[in-house]
């Protein structure tokens, strides 16, 4: 696990961006696994930056994100499709078959869920990005006595209904449940950039990364995986020696 420290999110940002960059450069056809929240905005500008410079192009990439949520449509503006297009893929030529999301208004979760994984059996991921939740979640893997490998339907934890409610217009508005990657999905991307920012995260970030691996914090199954790239800010990172 390489963990590297910045003193300027900016610097963060443009590091994994980079990152992204230079696999897009190397493999055009590369597949990108994406994240949404706070996160990710500033790697996300990064990466148009360099679309626009011509730096890059994602014509022949393929992106799969980590999650969704259920009972809102692709068009409401805090689903994760709405997102993506907002922050990204309206601003880059990625073809629109070449994004995925699980369908967060499928009829029948199960079968959603099963859709998902053959995508993702079919589109190995390349680099996943990933932030980390106030509990230890990566992706909506909520803490528990088991963790489940493939995609599936989650009911949300109430700290992670709080975290959430800030994008919405109240707390009641938060969907419950969500679609999401499993950590055994998540563990098969070649490449992990696991990004986290801010001194709320700073004891979790301990836990995850230094703590003993259990299902009651999902991040620190990542330390099983061979090629996991942490990058924190000053007070994200302060308790780590």
């Amino acid at each position: 696990m390489q963990i590297i420290h910045f003193n300027d999110w900016e610097l963060l940002d443009a590091y994994a961006a980079q990152t992204i960059i230079n696999k897009i450069q190397e493999k055009p056809d590369a597949v990108l696994g994406l994240a949404t929240g706070s996160t990710p905005l500033g790697i996300y500008a990064k990466i148009i930056e360099a679309y626009r410079s011509k730096e890059v192009s994602f014509a022949k990439t393929t992106t799969v994100n980590l999650d969704e949520y259920v009972g809102l449509s692709a068009e409401h503006e805090q689903s994760y499709a709405y997102y993506m297009k907002r922050h990204l893929f309206s601003h880059i030529d990625i073809l629109g078959d070449h994004y995925h999301l699980p369908n967060g208004l499928a009829d029948n979760l199960e079968a959603e869920c099963d859709r998902y994984d053959q995508l993702l059996e079919q589109n190995p991921i390349d680099i996943q990005l990933l932030g980390l939740g106030h509990n230890g979640h990566i992706g909506f893997n909520e803490p528990d006595t088991k963790l489940s490998a493939g995609t599936h339907a989650v009911q949300l934890k109430a700290e992670t209904l709080e975290a959430n409610a800030r994008f919405f217009e109240s707390a009641a508005e938060v969907p419950k449940m969500a679609l999401t990657m499993g950590v055994g999905s998540i563990l098969k991307a070649h490449t992990i950039i696991l990004v986290v920012r801010g001194a709320d995260k700073a004891e979790i970030v301990k836990q995850a990364l230094t703590g003993p691996i259990t299902t009651d914090i999902p991040a620190s199954l990542l330390q099983t995986h061979p090629r996991v790239i942490v990058l924190l800010d000053r007070e994200a990172g302060r308790k780590l020696k």
